[in-house]
Order: structure tokens, then sequence, then C-alpha cells
């Protein structure tokens, strides 16, 4: 009989570390190279596994064949699955561009996209959904099928589904992204039919969960009205844009989504109630297996939250029972489990991210504490720098290769905010539980979590203002593997004692002579600026300067939210007395809700025509939640400031009395500002029909500065150009856009003319700026260039 010794205390077990990995790396190659991959990585296996045992190796030999034998398993999974997908009739469709009935049965609830499609409808308009197949009806046949797909659904007749419930949806099929295990993705044009009821608990979930939303609402102020639905349940459609783009810079996002820390938290506060109590062993084991079972119905039996339960196990019973000898197994046999279940996770972000987040708690964080305890610091103060030092250090290179830039506040920011995220969050979760049977109660808990919101609001607000809070790095895998390269780097080179002084020093030297020299050389904003042109990505998003202290108005706000209440933020604009928006095109009106959110604005200003008219409702709707009026502007009209006149010169004609959503473009409102830097001509995406409208009207067009019509395409005549004759030309555009823009024929003719052109998408940020008898384009980040006259 053969007996197994375990590792001593202190000694990684890591039996089961190759075993996970194969798996994950089989799982990927299988999704991303298709059943054919996966087959041949099943034969391999097979084929390696009697080599193996006729060689006489003794140590590995049982390791190998273990892992031989998973990822034998594991490849085969993935092809029948991969080979299913191929082959299902949806797929096959997809493959064509047919239009499909579907029945399907919803796996999570319909979610926004967040930014916008060029000229049409803004993506927060469009929400996507996961489901299961019933039946698919293509070419005049219906069958009956299983596997997932996806569904790109309009917002509002979708909006008050919730998983669990059966619909069919009709659309056109297209094929999904590679490296997941769905059919097809179809584009629903309309409203749901035959929807059939939600589960019992699936609706009971939904109702404790609006309860949440409802009493934080009355009770809070809007921002941590917003937080405590996130902290609980993930639920960030309530919490204003700017203040996401504050947790992200702040290295804070994950506060907001379910993760195995939601879980450990909640399970915590129950087993540390059933202790005090005086409960045995079993009944705390019951005990949290409840409230884990109960925390997943509330969150919704979504792929994040299923694996924040795997995850939100391994660090309850691993770390905090104090097993620490079985978290490395007990995460590695979890990721093989999740990914034999669901290999589908093995190609998404959240999944890489618990997993690391994890893995660093358990390999360094118990070290780095040890270490600064032996140095004379308190246990709990090291527990509570190592955590999230530990977490930031593992996960920095997956959140660059994401988002194209690393938090050098994330350490710092959690461990101010980390203290007290678990009492506000066991707060929510009882609120939500008391609800339905007692409101009074309800809101008294919610009221007892502001102060805690507030304390983390406050953290990221603080965070993210310092400045090179965030600094960028490149995005995608050579930017994650470059960044993990140095982090690994950093982990060897600090293990020695000499290495640590100098690290330290240029980290002391970076924080307090570096960044402020940086920032008083590369100010920003640029004393005296007059106007910015937002970086936006592909759309617009201007701020004028009226003289007064922290005020400006707004000429649209971009396609997304979140770049806007940046550019605002950086601006530190508090008061906005008129939000311009020229028209009603997603690029121009989709981050309205960062403008209007968390400060001072007198009205939104828009022209003549109402279309789209979905946009209209929809501007005219967040304008109403926010209490501010619209009022229309038109040709003839002035507006003055201190510093700042707006003379509205178009649109002319026709173009002002047209009702069709086709003159969307031309019906622009054309707008001369007068600034201390000169004369700007904003065009919002006037064309060519608008333009001999504003020619023919004999308005004074000349302008130093010229926000180039429609992000620079083509259809802008040089008429319009010459009349005009600006010093400095400003490209609102984004970088790689599909559109062309901005086109090689306007650039032509804007250096012909002797115009020195900026463009966002090649330096952010554009600051105009009056300078001795001219004016200068300052690029975010450089120092203002006086020759740039």
């Amino acid at each position: 009989m053969k007996v197994t010794s375990y590792p001593r205390t202190g000694v990684l077990d890591l039996r089961l570390v190759p075993a996970a990995v194969v798996t994950w790396a089989v799982t990927l190659a299988g999704l991303l190279g298709g059943w054919g991959v996966a087959a041949a990585l099943a034969i391999a296996a097979v084929v390696l596994l009697p080599l193996v045992r006729a060689r006489r190796i003794r140590r590995w030999r049982n390791g190998l064949l273990a892992v031989l034998v998973l990822a034998g398993i594991t490849a085969t999974g993935v092809g029948v699955r991969a080979h299913s997908t191929a082959v299902h009739p949806l797929h096959l469709a997809a493959q064509q561009g047919d239009r499909v009935e579907v029945r399907a049965s919803l796996t999570s609830r319909p979610k926004p996209l967040r930014g916008a499609s060029y000229g049409a409808r803004r993506a927060q308009d469009r929400s996507v959904v996961q489901v299961r197949l019933r039946s698919v009806h293509v070419d005049g046949r219906r069958t009956a099928v299983g596997g997932r797909a996806l569904l790109l659904v309009p917002t509002e007749p979708w909006r008050s589904l919730i998983a669990g419930q059966e619909v069919t949806a009709t659309g056109r099929a297209v094929p999904p992204r590679g490296g997941e295990l769905l059919t097809a993705a179809v584009q629903v044009g309309r409203a749901p039919e035959q929807v059939g009821p939600p589960p019992g608990w699936q609706r009971i979930a939904e109702d404790l969960r609006e309860g949440l939303r409802s009493t934080s609402r009355t009770v809070l102020g809007p921002e941590a009205a917003g937080l405590l639905p996130g902290l609980v349940v993930g639920d960030t459609g309530l919490l204003p844009p700017e203040v996401v783009e504050q947790f992200e810079t702040s290295g804070l996002t994950h506060l907001m989504a379910v993760s195995g820390a939601n879980l450990a938290i909640v399970c915590g506060a129950v087993l540390l109630v059933l202790r005090v109590v005086g409960a045995g062993p079993v009944p705390c084991a019951l005990g949290a297996g409840v409230a884990m079972a109960g925390f997943v119905v509330l969150a919704g039996p979504e792929p994040s939250v299923l694996r924040a339960a795997v995850m939100g196990a391994i660090t309850l019973f691993a770390l905090a029972l104090g097993r620490e000898r079985s978290a490395l197994p007990t995460l590695a046999g979890s990721v093989i489990g999740l990914l034999l279940l669901a290999p589908g996770l093995a190609t998404t972000a959240g999944f890489a991210l618990s997993v690391a987040a994890t893995a660093g708690l358990v390999l360094l964080a118990p070290g780095w504490s040890a270490a600064l305890h032996a140095r004379g610091v308190p246990v709990g103060l090291a527990e509570a720098l190592a955590v999230p030092a530990a977490a930031h250090l593992v996960t920095a290179p997956l959140v660059a290769a994401i988002s194209g830039q690393v938090s050098l506040v994330a350490v710092l920011a959690n461990l101010l905010a980390g203290p007290l995220v678990a009492p506000a969050t066991v707060l929510g979760v009882a609120a939500t539980v008391v609800v339905p049977w007692c409101a009074p109660l309800a809101g008294a808990l919610v009221w007892l979590a502001g102060p805690e919101l507030e304390w983390v609001l406050a953290v990221a607000r603080h965070s993210a203002a310092v400045p090179g809070a965030a600094v960028d790095w490149p995005s995608g895998v050579v930017g994650g593997t470059s960044l993990a390269v140095l982090a690994l780097v950093l982990l060897i080179v600090l293990r020695g004692r000499i290495a640590r002084l100098v690290l330290t020093s240029l980290v002391l030297v970076v924080v307090v002579v570096v960044i402020p020299v940086r920032h008083q050389v590369f100010p920003w904003p640029v004393p005296g600026w007059s106007l910015v042109a937002c970086d936006v990505g592909q759309g617009d998003g201007l701020v004028l300067a009226t003289g007064r202290d922290r005020e400006a108005v707004v000429v649209d706000t971009g396609p997304d939210p979140a770049p806007m209440a940046e550019c605002l933020r950086r601006l530190r604009i508090r008061s906005v007395p008129l939000v311009l928006l020229t028209h009603l095109h997603a690029d121009h009106v989709g981050g309205i809700s960062a403008v209007l959110s968390g400060r001072q604005v007198g009205a939104v200003a828009v022209g003549p025509l109402g279309e789209p008219a979905w946009a209209a409702r929809e501007v005219r709707a967040t304008a109403r939640a926010h209490r501010t009026p619209v009022v229309p502007l038109r040709a003839g009209q002035r507006l003055r400031w201190p510093g700042l006149v707006l003379d509205v010169l178009g649109p002319r004609g026709a173009l002002a009395r047209s009702d069709s959503a086709e003159d969307a473009n031309d019906a622009s409102l054309v707008v001369k500002a007068t600034t201390p830097a000169g004369r700007v001509l904003l065009t919002g995406d006037v064309a060519l029909p608008g333009q001999a409208a504003l020619l023919a009207s004999g308005a004074d067009l000349r302008a130093e500065v010229l926000k180039v019509p429609h992000h620079g395409s083509r259809f802008t005549t040089p008429r319009l150009l010459a009349r005009v004759r600006p010093q400095l030309a400003v490209i609102s555009v984004g970088a790689g856009n599909d559109y062309g823009h901005p086109s090689p024929l306007i650039l032509g003719e804007l250096q012909r003319m002797g115009a020195r052109i900026h463009r966002t998408d090649q330096a952010g940020d554009i600051a105009v700026v009056p300078e001795g008898q001219g004016r200068a384009a300052v690029e975010r980040g450089d120092p203002l260039r006086p020759d740039e006259r």
C-alpha cells in the first residue's frame, strides 16, 4: 500500500499547477484553432501515453501520465463542443448572413453596450444578451437544437427581461467572434415575441435587487446610490460615468464587479455570527454554504457570478480558515473543473483576472506580510499592505493589456478604501434581504452604509485627481507581456536588500520630484486656454472657456460618457451654463450624461431638427432626469459670457425647416465663437448642402481657428475652407476609424492654405490658447510652443 506524503507547512504544493496550466493551454488552443486543432491535441495525448508509460521515470511518470490523460479529456471535450458549434444550423446560417427566428432562454439580463455606431444609433440603445437555444427556424424549417448564441437587441423593449425567460426573436445571423463557443450573433431589430414567465426564484431575486436600487435612491446621494448596488451585486447602472472613470483611474474598478471578494465578505460575516453564537464546524459550514448559494441567486447565475462563487470559496475556506497549504491546489483544481465544465471561460478577461488575483494572494501576500511583520510592522497593517500590493502586481499586466494604462495609485487607493468595503457590502446585502418585509429597516441599513460609501467615493475621486495617477501603456498581448516580464524582473531583483533600497529611492524621487516637475513643465489644463477639443474617439466633444473660474460651455459630448467625463475632470470644470448639441447623431450626444452629472448645468441647446427621433427622446429624458431645460437655437441668435460670445450662423434656409432624418448632418448648428484666442468656427458635421446654404447666406465665416466639419470628411468644399482661411485647423476624429477620416484631400487643402493641423487621434486633448498677438495649439502633455503662431 502506497502512502502519499503531503508537503510540510511553508512549502508550496505545486502538484496540480502543471495540470491546470495544460488544461488552460489546451482549451485555448481548441477554442482559437477550432475542432481540428482540438482533435489533433487529443490524438497526440493518446499517442504519448504509452511512450511515457514505457519510460523508466519513477519520479515524474505518474504526474506526466495524469497530465496527458487530463489533456486528452480536455481536448476531446473542447473538440466535441467546437465541432457541434461548427455544424450547428444557426452557425451555418450565420456564414450566409441569413435571417433566422430563434426560440431561446436568456442566461443573463440584457446589458447595454458602451460606445457608439457612427451616424446611427447610440450603442447604449443596443444591448447584448446571451441565450441558450431551444429551436431555430431557418429557410422555412424549424429545428429543435441546443447551443448558445448572442443576441444584439434594442435596449428599450428588452430592458425588463431577466435570466430564465424564454423568448422568440427574429433577426440576421452573423458569425460570432473567434475563441467563443457561440453558434452565432443575431442582430435583432424589434421587441421580443412570445415572452415566457421567468422562474419564480429569478423573479424573487430581481425584486430584491430592485428593492435595493429604489431604497438606495431614496436614502443616499446619487453617487452612493449607484455604488451600493455595484458593491452588492455588480449592478452599476445607476453610477454616474465620471465616477466609473475615477474608479478605473484609481484601480478600484474591481469593487464594482461581482468577484470572489464579495462572496468571501458575505460568507465571512455569516461565519463570524455563527461562531459568536457558539455554532460548531458543521453548522458553520452549512451556514456559509447557504449564504453562498443565496448570494449566487441574488447576483444572478451568470458565468461571472458562478466563477466568483468558486473563487470566493477558495478565498474563504483556504485563506480565511488558515489552510494556506491547500490554497494553491484548490485554486488549480478549480481552474481545471471550471474549464472542463465551461471551456469558454478560458478566453475571458474576468476569469484570468480572478485566477491571477487569487494566485497573488496565495503566492505573494503571505510572504510579503510575514516579511513586513518581521521588520516591525503590526500584523494587521502588514496584511493590509501586502494583499492589495500582491493583487495589483499580478493583475497589472492583464489590466494593461485590456485598458492600455497602468494605475500608479491602485495600491494606496485599495489600502484606503478596502477596510470600508466589507461593512458597506454586508449592510447592503442585509438591506436587500429585509426590504420586502421591513422597508424602514432596509432604509436604516442603507443609511448606515452611507458614510462608508462616501469614503470609498472620496478615495476614488482624490486618487484619480493625483497628477500621473495612471500612465499609458501599450495594450494587447505585447503590452501585457512586457509588463509581466517587468514585474517578474522586479520580483527577482527585489530579493536583494540593496536593490530594495535603490528602488525605494527611485520611487521617492519620482513621487517627490519627477511628477510635480512634470506637472509644472507640462501643465494641464494650460493656463489661459480658450478652447479644448477633447479626445472622445470618433466624435466631437469641445469645451469653450467663458472667462469665469471653472466654468465652460460644452459643444457636443462625444459618443460615450467616460471620455467626456475624464476630459471635464482634467479641465476642472464645475459649472456648464450651456451644453450645445450641434445635431443628434450618436457620436455627438452619447456622452451627455457625463456633462450633466456632478456639475451645475444651465441648459441643453439643440437645433431645429429633432432627428433621429430616438436620440431626441433620449436627450430630453436625460436632461429631464437632471432637471435641466432643453432650449432651441436658431440662426441669428447671440449668447454672451465675460470671455466668450457665440453667434449662431446656421442652419439656413430649407435645412432650418427640415423634418427629415437624412438632413441631420446638414442641419447641424454652425456657431462662431469669439474668444481671447480669436474667432473659432464650430461646424458640427455640416456636409456639402449645408455648406452651400451657409456660403449663400453671406454670413461672415472668417475665423482664425476652424473645427473641421465632419471629422475631416472628404465632403467639405474648398470654397468653405477658402472663406474661413483658418490659421489653426482642429480635427476631432477617432484613431483607426473605419470611415477614412480625415480625408487626405482635405488635409492637403488645409496644408496648401498654410493652416496648422491638429488631430485628436494623434495628439489627444488639444487646447487653443492666446499667445502674444496670435494663438497656439497645445497638445495635452506637451509644453507650450510659442513658435506656433
